[in-house]
């Protein structure tokens, strides 16, 4: 069980790349663009990234935020998995707290029902929202609850996806379909496979409780990058081998952003920091084109917040990129790395992951 429980989450590094590339989809929303626009750029990446030898490609759930367009992230996977045939399709992440257990066991084993052997379940403990959204999402004010409950609501989950409530429990007789219960009815044949669970976290909680559990583990380096080598320590020392994994598997989420040449690769990530200056103070919108960012007049705080914000977006030409890539793996040890192209336009975003894939010889497009 743990061997092909394992299988399915360790990823086999391509070309000249220290360890597997994957990709995180924000799913944003430049101004001047529609959801419509966003969501065509997604599958299009997912294609590039299934050539191209990427591991896996996630995304992620964003709620009251107009310049990411993935509230749903399991509708948004039916939609990739649609498009695609080989890459792994996941959730980094599901925010648990905002759920009932069962509602995301029915869809992640619908998920899995639809691309076997291809589905993983990234769950984080944050709202992915402000604490109003969080308060509608769950419709409940009592917010620290749900981040306090997180143990709980996982144990429930995983009981949930594996069909195995204790005789005796209240839910011993609710099942999650499709899921397990479906091979225990009469001609019944089910799937061996069940999305694998993954932990997410920008702290030390959830590196613990994944160490703890014996879980893999997904680190948001991209917006917690002081956090990253502490956290992944603590992964690291407190990991037990489960029946999932027999030794740790951590990989982390980095914003990489690779043009043709590094002067453009600074004005894409001047409008992404634009875009980041205003979320932090209240004011979400579409992401801004980099002419605005440019015409945009910063106060001194701002530019203080861009270039700490930017310190940790690896940018510029691809072998500037490659390099910051390598440099970043062997600082953490990552196993994997999953790479975020935040940028205004669809395009220049597919053009980073395909520039990305050339600098380390992955695999020719078919």
């Amino acid at each position: 069980m743990a061997a092909a429980a394992a299988e399915e989450i360790r990823g086999t590094a391509h070309g000249t790349a220290p360890v597997p590339l994957s990709v995180l989809d924000l799913v944003t929303v430049g101004a001047g663009r529609t959801a419509t626009d966003a969501l065509r750029t997604s599958v299009d990446i997912a294609r590039l990234a299934e050539n191209r030898g990427y591991h896996r490609y996630w995304v992620a759930e964003h709620h009251s935020m107009p310049g990411v367009a993935s509230s749903s992230p399991a509708v948004i996977l039916a939609h990739l998995a649609a498009h695609t045939g080989r890459i792994r399709l996941g959730s980094g992440g599901v925010m648990l707290p905002n759920h009932a257990p069962l509602v995301i066991a029915e869809q992640f084993g619908t998920l899995e029902a639809m691309a076997p052997g291809r589905v993983d379940l990234g769950l984080g403990r944050a709202p992915g929202t402000d604490g109003a959204t969080a308060a509608a999402l769950r419709r409940t004010d009592r917010l620290n609850e749900g981040a306090d409950d997180f143990p709980q609501q996982l144990a429930e989950l995983i009981r949930f996806l594996d069909d195995d409530f204790p005789d005796g429990h209240p839910y011993r007789r609710i099942h999650a379909v499709p899921g397990p219960v479906q091979a225990t009815s009469p001609g019944g044949v089910q799937s061996p496979h069940r999305p694998p669970v993954w932990l997410l976290g920008s702290s030390g909680f959830s590196a613990r409780l994944a160490g703890t559990l014996g879980l893999p583990f997904a680190f948001a380096h991209h917006f917690s990058a002081q956090n990253t080598v502490p956290a992944l320590d603590l992964y690291r020392e407190s990991f037990r081998p489960s029946a999932v994994l027999d030794a740790p598997y951590a990989l982390i989420g980095v914003a990489a952003l690779a043009t043709d040449d590094e002067k453009e690769a600074r004005r894409q990530v001047l409008a992404a920091a634009l875009n980041m200056v205003r979320l932090r103070t209240g004011r979400p919108g579409l992401v801004p084109t980099p002419e605005e960012a440019e015409a945009y007049d910063f106060s001194p705080m701002e530019r203080e917040f861009v270039a700490s914000w930017n310190a940790n977006v690896i940018h510029g030409t691809a072998d500037e990129v490659r390099s910051g890539l390598d440099d970043l793996q062997k600082r953490t040890g990552a196993d994997e790395l999953m790479l975020t192209a935040n940028a205004h336009g669809g395009d220049v975003r597919l053009r980073s992951y395909e520039l990305i894939a050339d600098a380390y010889g992955l695999p020719a497009p078919a």
